[in-house]
């Protein structure tokens, strides 16, 4: 999988042994646009806010605690549906408080660039994001 931030693309796999039913719902709604913003409450990461959207899936070993370059879907509840990347120390939560996600993906280049670009959506705000597959995915 490629996922290309601001201009710049980064190597990610998907997770299907530790969350099946997300990844094939992630897979089915490929290639996956739309704007990352700064998160608000969870530490170093950056989030895609997507309302009520439902992709259909539970929860599958959901964490709280994503490692830098971990991408986690929230399938909604006492939030809005999301996808959080980890670029830094990072503990999961919302406005109704601690909330954990399926670790669907991970990020596997250039983690000190994800770094900067998180940094910037904090700075300079929304920044668009594609995710699309490749052939060996």
């Amino acid at each position: 999988m490629i996922i290309e931030i601001a201009g710049h693309k980064f190597k990610a796999q998907l997770e299907p042994t530790q969350s099946p039913e997300t990844c094939a719902s992630f897979r089915r709604n490929m290639p996956f646009e739309g704007k990352v913003v700064h998160v608000r409450w969870s530490g170093e990461g950056m989030w895609i806010p997507m309302g009520d959207r439902d992709f259909g899936v539970g929860y599958e070993e959901a964490t709280t605690y994503p490692t830098p370059g971990q991408i986690i879907l929230y399938p909604k509840g006492l939030s809005e549906t999301e996808i959080l990347i980890a670029y830094g120390s990072t503990s999961f939560a919302s406005k109704a408080g601690p909330l954990a996600g399926n670790h669907f993906a991970t990020i596997t280049s250039d983690l000190d660039k994800l770094r900067e670009i998180g940094v910037s959506t904090m700075w300079e705000g929304a920044k668009p994001i594609l995710f699309t597959l490749e052939d060996s995915d």
